[in-house]
């Protein structure tokens, strides 16, 4: 079987419209690790459903990207989706109205639990630095 990321099928990123993704924290995370080791995969989107729940992960190497290591994270929080939809390396991350950065990529270390989202930022700040707070909304775009 051939994956058409790995294989370099496309010259561009073939999503040419799709909807938003919206959802709420569920969890407020507090933390940041040096050497997390987050492998995250090569393909550039996954699909999420309905009231599934996934891990915000932010990380200020603005160099990472499908297929890459990342080490330097700090923890947001976790996100239940409101209405299912695919994700996109590129989207932006908004929380409660504010952007907080670009999806560089996706972990799937705790799958079938939930999936690592990975945002990348010139900040590195986890949930409590940003000033996040339960039921804040969460959007995708």
């Amino acid at each position: 079987m051939v994956d058409p990321y790995k294989a370099g099928f496309f010259s561009e990123n073939p999503y040419a419209a799709k909807t938003a993704i919206h959802g709420k924290l569920v969890v407020v995370l507090r933390g940041r690790l040096e050497k997390r080791e987050l492998e995250l995969i090569p393909m550039i989107s996954r699909a999420v459903q309905k009231h599934e729940v996934h891990e915000l992960i932010i990380t200020d190497e603005l160099a990472a990207g499908p297929g890459s290591k990342v080490n330097k994270i700090a923890y947001i929080g976790f996100v239940e989706i409101a209405k299912g939809g695919v994700l996109v390396v590129g989207d932006t991350l908004t929380v409660q109205g504010k952007s907080v950065g670009q999806i560089v990529g996706f972990d799937e270390t705790h799958l079938p639990n939930h999936l690592n989202i990975v945002i990348a930022s010139e900040n590195r700040v986890d949930g409590i630095e940003l000033g996040v707070q339960l039921e804040a909304e969460v959007n995708f775009k």
